[in-house]
């Protein structure tokens, strides 16, 4: 059942916030409220080692509309401007209460794509399972030889009998593709047509046959994407999203969702650079000037995107995400870039000590191994600063000379 909003004022996040606090204190197990709010992750991870426990939560945090706030109420949501969702979003964090950052492609890409280019029946059988944490999505966009340039993608769908499409070809850098239960497919669709109008979108069954993935390992241990191949995948009409051959439009949306979404959670408070700031102060770095220097800048540079991001939650309301969101995630980047050095100088010792592969590295070392991320996912900071130049500051863009050329006569290679 949905939470209880009558009456509130759409424009006091305060009385928001305190209407789904107590709608947690009364829903949320008490286990997990008490590892929570005493921080003791230990306790935590054994609540949620009960897949039960945790499926039973997020079903009913699904049914509540708080996994969704800014979904239309008649899609499971609770129609939420951009800010009152993060004011949301803050209270489901605060208790560890909200779904898994495995479910980011499901919440916050495929289910705005959907809602917004999906057919009736497309949003009445995707929306409410992923709302209540059922159904696994990853993004197959990136291919090894359309990475930024996403729009030369090569993976080939055509038509078949009864009007399926047959899809062949391999993506790779797909996020949590091991374990989806669905993906959000670019395919070229009519390689007579220029690079950008012969791409088409569909929500593939991961499970379908034909459909093979392999998990890449990172720098950092894990092996968080993959590389997916298509082999002869049959693709029902039904499941195309968006008009045949309108592929980068719907990608667009989708895009644009990746990136304001990677910029940061709409909150102001405790982030990395105090976490090092406590450790360097535990292991005697915070005694050297110049790293103490180096951890207060990094301090005001994520108090400030902190507060930004505030600012473009609140300016967004119930628009879309714009190519404004570039600039947030430029800046997220390079930030976590910089967290990642200060970490390793902070705690020195255990920057450079190795993990065996079923532990956990330690958070310095985890920091350092991981700080280039963002910098290439959802775009590379490169392209952020094409569309920052092109889109924000209204920069001439660069010519393409085979820009009206059909697909199939570009150069490759």
């Amino acid at each position: 059942m949905p939470i209880d909003l009558t009456g509130l004022d759409p424009d006091d996040l305060d009385a928001l916030a305190a209407r789904v606090r107590s709608w947690l204190e009364e829903h949320l197990p008490a286990p997990w409220r008490r590892a929570a709010l005493d921080g003791d992750q230990d306790a935590l991870a054994r609540v949620l080692a009960g897949n039960s426990t945790a499926s039973a939560w997020f079903a009913e945090l699904g049914e509540s509309g708080l996994a969704t706030p800014g979904w239309p109420a008649e899609h499971g949501g609770l129609g939420l401007a951009a800010d009152a969702a993060a004011v949301v979003s803050d209270e489901l964090t605060r208790l560890s209460a909200g779904r898994p950052g495995t479910d980011f492609v499901g919440l916050a890409l495929a289910g705005p794509t959907i809602i917004k280019w999906g057919s009736e029946e497309q949003k009445r059988h995707f929306l409410r399972p992923l709302a209540r944490g059922e159904h696994r999505w990853c993004r197959l966009f990136s291919e090894p030889g359309a990475g930024s340039d996403l729009a030369s993608l090569r993976t080939l769908a055509e038509r078949g009998a009864g009007g399926t499409w047959l899809v062949n070809g391999q993506k790779v850098w797909s996020s949590y593709s091991d374990r989806a239960d669905f993906g959000l497919l670019m395919a070229r669709t009519d390689p007579s047509q220029p690079k950008h109008r012969g791409i088409t979108y569909f929500l593939l069954d991961m499970h379908a046959p034909g459909v093979e993935v392999r998990p890449l390992r990172q720098l950092n241990g894990h092996a968080g994407f993959g590389e997916v191949f298509f082999t002869d995948v049959a693709v029902p009409d039904a499941d195309r999203l968006g008009p045949e051959g309108q592929g980068w439009s719907v990608a667009m949306s989708t895009l644009m969702a990746e990136r304001s979404g990677l910029s940061g959670r709409p909150g102001v408070g405790p982030g990395q650079a105090d976490a090092i700031a406590i450790r360097a102060r535990q292991t005697g770095a915070w005694e050297d000037p110049a790293i103490r220097d180096r951890i207060m800048q990094a301090f005001v540079a994520e108090r400030a995107l902190q507060m930004a991001t505030v600012r473009a939650f609140a300016a967004l309301g119930r628009a879309e995400p714009g190519a404004e969101g570039s600039i947030r995630k430029l800046m997220h980047a390079q930030l976590e870039v910089t967290l990642g050095l200060l970490a390793t100088e902070a705690e020195p010792g255990e920057a450079i000590a190795w993990a065996p592969p079923d532990q956990d590295a330690a958070a310095a070392a985890e920091a350092f191994l991981s700080g280039k991320i963002l910098s290439i996912a959802g775009g590379t900071s490169e392209i952020q600063r094409n569309i920052i130049g092109e889109r924000v500051l209204g920069l001439p863009r660069d010519r393409d000379p085979y820009a009206d050329r059909p697909f199939e006569e570009r150069p490759h290679g």
